[in-house]
């Protein structure tokens, strides 16, 4: 565990929003949270614009640029004005922080509970993570970084900065990632509160959220942070409203999640579309100042796009081409290229979903993205539905804002998860839709909580009493599912080709940081356990060019000279030449494996059926 970085990461993360949130007159709790998320949101766009400006993406410029405010107002005003009052509304938010709290735990002791990566994407993510925290730049000259260049670099960006000071990648991933999440739920009840301008009706959501098993795993990927920024960015985006000042922030929060991930934004932008056009048609007038605020931090983020995102086109990635999004080059084939690269049955977990699927929540599901929202959030959504359809004549325009958008939400939400389902034109990674459902069935939940809870006091049932029952019954047929989902043993991937192997790169953990390991596979896994190889440096790509044809001896020497410390043989490597080298594949590498044997500079390390590890 890194101290020091979980103190740095909230120094940046406040300092960042104090400098820009505009929530002084807020309630305590809300005012300093809500700094904490504006922070947050606003890191990644901070990290672009110093590549950008050809600085290095380096944790003590970042401290320095976020210091200099509260620095100039603590001189200029030692003392504190005056004490913190403490409010009903600080009860509730304190409420929605220990939920979070109750997640974080959660999360972590699931992530912590196998000591290697789970699934495929945190392994990839850490050659980014690592790329960042040494070079302290985000290009990829030699694509060589799945989740960098093209793809925006927010979340490697931040998690990278951070393993700066925190030597440690997998505990600084799997802790930063539970972390981040656990900040987009505290922040859910803030904007919540916001939106429907009720504390009890957030907390309710709030409680919602955290338990639906939709809502994000402890998966560690991208979608960890851009949901959360999209969350965090409604807030400010609210609040523009009523306070101009609240514009540069909300702006720079949009930007910061734009630029975190490539397709989720676009879901976002209907959204965020979707609440604009509604507030019109309710207001009888265009929220012109939300809307401009809206569409700015979509177009500050293309000081990352207008450079990574000319035209239509490919790259290689691991030698694998690898389509990217890219602007269109005509208009008429708009929509042919939109239904090329945006199919109904993309995504890789997506597929067509039953009513099971939503209704009843399993203790085993995906574990990137669960599915299903639980019997008791199913039925409380309907029934909130009905509900609110019923008294809509009744309400008052703000609530018919929210309303209309939440339903709205849902729809879109709802289609874009059945993409597949309902075979419709164009899909947008179905099985990614699950996450953003669950926020306007948090928010309906909530609603219906509470409505139901009104009706129970007509015949003389406590509110208190139908609310605790309703909370329970999500508890038993949603919440406690996701507990056993994320505290369970989750398997470390695909690309694994025994257990044994995995118990070598286990082995690897207890080395020294950063101690250099040469694997005849690939450098992911190598940097993911937090050895290290450099897969992005030129003499390392152009050394491992036809590695098989060298002998052991030159590898031995190569790897003597750039400071090598191990060599690696395991089942990957031999899946990983096949297409090169063919049946030869298992000759040539068992020759290497046997010439290491006899060489009296290396001596076996550890060795199982799996894997073998020259120590050099």
């Amino acid at each position: 565990m890194s101290i020091i970085t979980i103190i740095l990461f909230f120094i940046y993360t406040y300092c960042l929003g104090y400098t820009l949130a505009k929530n002084n007159d807020a309630p305590t709790i809300e005012k300093h949270t809500m700094r904490i998320g504006i922070g947050l949101a606003v890191l990644p766009f901070l990290l672009v614009l110093l590549h950008t400006l050809h600085l290095p993406v380096d944790w003590k410029i970042v401290l320095v640029i976020i210091i200099i405010k509260p620095l100039i107002d603590i001189i200029k005003h030692p003392k504190l004005t005056s004490k913190p009052k403490i409010t009903k509304s600080d009860l509730y938010g304190a409420s929605a922080i220990g939920i979070a709290l109750v997640v974080l735990v959660v999360f972590l002791n699931g992530a912590f509970n196998y000591p290697y990566f789970e699934d495929d994407d945190p392994w990839v993510h850490a050659v980014g993570v690592k790329y960042v925290s040494i070079e302290k730049k985000l290009d990829d000259p030699n694509n060589k970084l799945k989740y960098i260049d093209p793809y925006p670099p927010g979340y490697d960006a931040v998690i990278g900065t951070l393993h700066q000071t925190s030597p440690d990648i997998m505990w600084t991933m799997k802790f930063f990632n539970s972390l981040i999440i656990a900040i987009g739920i505290a922040c859910f009840f803030f904007f919540a509160k916001t939106f429907m301008q009720s504390s009890q009706k957030a907390l309710l959501a709030t409680a919602t959220l955290a338990m639906l098993p939709s809502y994000l795993s402890h998966f560690i990927w991208a979608h960890a942070l851009v949901i959360t920024l999209f969350i965090i960015s409604l807030y400010p985006v609210l609040k523009v409203e009523e306070d101009k000042r609240w514009i540069l922030p909300a702006v720079l929060a949009i930007t910061g999640m734009v630029l975190t991930q490539p397709s989720q934004p676009i879901k976002y932008a209907v959204m965020f579309g979707i609440f604009l056009l509604v507030k019109s048609i309710v207001q009888k007038k265009i929220p012109v100042r939300q809307g401009l605020t809206i569409a700015g931090g979509y177009l500050l983020s293309l000081i990352w796009w207008i450079k990574n995102g000319v035209s239509f086109g490919s790259r290689v990635y691991n030698d694998q081409p690898e389509l990217y999004i890219n602007a269109p080059t005509g208009l008429a084939k708009v929509w042919a290229t939109i239904q090329d690269f945006f199919p109904p049955q993309g995504g890789t977990a997506t597929r067509a979903y039953s009513f099971n699927d939503f209704f009843v929540v399993k203790s085993q599901n995906l574990i990137n993205n669960p599915v299903g929202l639980g019997v008791a959030i199913s039925i409380i959504t309907l029934l909130s539905i009905a509900i609110l359809l019923l008294a809509f004549k009744g309400m008052k325009k703000q609530k018919k804002i929210w309303t209309i958008t939440t339903l709205f939400w849902l729809l879109f939400a709802f289609l874009g998860v059945n993409s597949l389902t309902f075979n419709l034109p164009v899909g947008l990674f179905a099985f990614r839709f699950w996450m953003i459902l669950a926020i306007p069935v948090s928010l309906l939940t909530a609603e219906g909580i509470v409505s139901l809870s009104q009706l129970a006091k007509q015949v003389n049932i406590p509110k208190i009493a139908t609310i605790s029952l309703l909370l329970l019954l999500i508890f038993f047929t949603a919440g406690k599912q996701k507990i056993e989902v994320n505290t369970a043993n989750w398997p470390p991937g695909q690309m694994w080709t025994s257990n044994e192997e995995v118990a070598g790169y286990v082995w690897m953990k207890d080395l020294p940081a950063n101690t250099k390991v040469f694997a005849y596979s690939n450098d992911e896994q190598v940097i993911g356990v937090g050895t290290f190889s450099c897969r992005w440096c030129d003499d390392v790509i152009e050394f491992r060019e036809g590695l098989l044809n060298r002998t052991s001896q030159e590898v031995y020497t190569w790897s003597k000279k750039n400071n090598y410390e191990y060599i690696l043989f395991d089942g990957k490597a031999f899946r990983d030449h096949q297409s090169k080298y063919g049946n030869k594949t298992t000759q040539l590498l068992n020759q290497h494996i046997q010439e290491f044997s006899q060489l009296p500079q290396a001596t076996v390390a550890f060795q199982n059926p799996g894997i073998i590890i020259f120590k050099i």
